[in-house]
């Protein structure tokens, strides 16, 4: 049975990653002066103007417009000929203290206040209500799904030539997409790659196609998987030089899917970037994604999706589910009481676990949270998988 499966990725310039950038540029100076300050920072973009507002509170002096000038011009809006200058566009900063409510349940957790347990990872409570779920599988070393991960290698290597100067003529903006075709759930070959890429205006659309063929899909692109019917869309519009803010608004945490696992797994809803590790939107969701890497890597099963759940200022989760779409060597319950007995999930632990606590996320903000082994960040280890490995029989 053959079935097809796309997922998307953007670069770096793209209006919704501009943001991202710059709420995890923020976060990260937070940080590296006073690793418990607790943030949320969003940022919204238009032509010519960037917002940055939410809250933080901690002992830190950090100038946001500084930082935010200076992410943009990194991202390499530097002028006014790629329609957006990070040196003179206008920056509004409104960032206010966090909540004293929300503070009461994030500073003492339900679980210390009620005597129930004490210690230094019982202190904290969870951010946030909500769900997260984590994912992995065999289909890449990175244990990725292959279509998000050749999404985003192919945006980062738009960003690649454009800034090594062997095509000087591309823009910031862009968005790449790869649709991956299945036989009996083998991957066999690729379907369809799909570029966007913004460019100088004096260049004509026959040469961008072909320079994306040869100097960007052909590199990237795995070429068994490509056969005479794979289908490359390249600026299907016909023209792309109105690009970044000026094209498109853009907003921090609307590119969810793009930042996790392309569509392949459950989300709950919550964005990454801006927020501190005891937002659990972001530090449950790498925990998660931990656990179902080490699962994986331990051969409990070939797929895997853990959610994670929490309640506002509790420690502990209030519930704990796997699903290996009937690829475990165990069943799903089994699994679920390994989880809860081999990782603790309340958040400072999980901060200490996966150092969490210092800057970190700027490097992140583009090209996803998941699968980042050339990052080295912890929650893509797997030094967990030999003991649940023997935990579940596997040794």
């Amino acid at each position: 049975m053959k079935r097809l499966f796309t997922s998307e990725s953007v670069t770096e310039g793209h209006p919704d990653k501009i943001c991202d950038q710059v709420s995890d540029a923020i976060l990260d100076a937070i940080l590296a002066q006073d690793p418990n300050a607790h943030v949320a920072c969003e940022c919204a973009t238009k032509t010519g103007f960037l917002m940055i507002f939410g809250e933080a509170s901690g002992n830190f002096d950090v100038d946001y417009e500084a930082i935010a000038r200076k992410t943009i011009c990194d991202i390499g809006y530097d002028s006014d000929d790629v329609c957006f200058n990070g040196n003179t566009c206008d920056i509004l900063v409104h960032m206010e203290e966090q909540s004293e409510d929300i503070a009461m349940g994030v500073n003492e957790s339900y679980e210390m206040k009620e005597g129930r347990e004490n210690g230094e990872d019982a202190i904290i409570g969870a951010g946030d209500q909500g769900m997260m779920f984590g994912y992995a599988c065999r289909e890449t070393a990175e244990m990725m799904p292959l279509s998000i991960q050749l999404s985003h290698r192919l945006a980062k290597r738009l960003a690649e030539v454009r800034k090594n100067g062997t095509l000087p003529y591309l823009g910031p903006d862009g968005k790449t997409q790869v649709t991956v075709e299945y036989d009996d759930g083998v991957i066999s070959r690729i379907d369809t790659v799909v570029i966007s890429t913004q460019h100088s205006e004096d260049v004509s659309l026959e040469q961008v196609r072909a320079d994306m063929i040869e100097h960007v899909i052909k590199p990237v692109v795995p070429e068994e998987l490509i056969d005479g019917d794979t289908i490359y869309y390249v600026n299907p519009t016909g023209r792309f030089v109105i690009g970044g803010p000026m094209g498109d608004s853009g907003l921090t945490g609307r590119k969810i899917i793009v930042d996790t696992y392309g569509g392949h797994s459950s989300h709950g809803g919550g964005a990454f970037s801006g927020k501190d590790p005891t937002k659990v939107d972001r530090s449950a969701a790498y925990m998660a994604r931990y656990i179902a890497k080490n699962i994986v890597a331990a051969g409990i099963a070939d797929e895997c999706k853990v959610q994670l759940a929490y309640a506002i200022g509790v420690a502990e989760p209030v519930s704990v589910s796997v699903d290996t779409f009937g690829t475990g060597c165990i069943d799903n319950e089994s699994i679920a009481r390994l989880v809860r007995e081999h990782f603790d999930m309340r958040p400072a632990a999980i901060i200490r676990k996966l150092q969490l606590n210092k800057p970190q996320y700027r490097q992140l903000a583009a090209y996803g949270h998941m699968g980042r082994t050339d990052l080295n960040v912890r929650w893509e280890d797997t030094d967990m998988a030999e003991e649940l490995a023997a935990a579940a029989g596997r040794k």
